[in-house]
């Protein structure tokens, strides 16, 4: 008899926490969990025109032995006209259809490509073609403005 009480105890205590558990993000939902997993987010086309340079090896593979044309964005995590460039950079690249590929260059990470090519301000935007600089520019400029800048590489 006393295992009555009992059991009715542990089943309020269970029902109790079961309406705590919405809130806990560890105890999301099996169903939830694989619909997540099976659906991964989809990545748009832009991605495929722009890498981020690893190290100095990387950036004479990917950059100064390529056949297309780049764009080398120099920025920095911490730079706020690098976050407003960025986009218009990845918008206008992505336009060219992989005719120009667009190389990010983290500052704080590759100092010595930074100095190679006289980085003094961020965003610093170098265009190369067959490894040679074209163009240059510092700062955020319009979509017109980097639609020259771009068409001027892809001539």
């Amino acid at each position: 008899m006393a295992l009555r009480p009992l059991t009715r105890l542990l089943q309020a205590s269970v029902s109790a926490a079961r309406l705590c558990t919405p809130h806990r993000p560890s105890l999301v939902s099996p169903r939830l969990l694989s619909a997540r997993q099976a659906a991964p987010f989809s990545t748009s086309r832009v991605l495929s025109f722009s890498f981020n340079v690893q190290d100095e090896e990387d950036f004479k593979d990917r950059v100064l032995n390529n056949t297309k044309p780049v764009i080398v964005d120099f920025h920095a995590t911490w730079c706020g006209p690098c976050k407003v460039l960025a986009p218009r950079l990845d918008k206008v690249i992505s336009a060219k259809n992989g005719d120009v590929e667009l190389a990010k260059v983290d500052i704080d990470n590759l100092q010595e490509i930074a100095m190679q090519y006289d980085v003094r301000a961020v965003p610093t935007v170098v265009g190369l073609k067959d490894g040679k600089v074209v163009d240059t520019f510092m700062g955020v400029v319009d979509e017109d403005i980097l639609e020259m800048f771009v068409e001027k590489l892809s001539t």
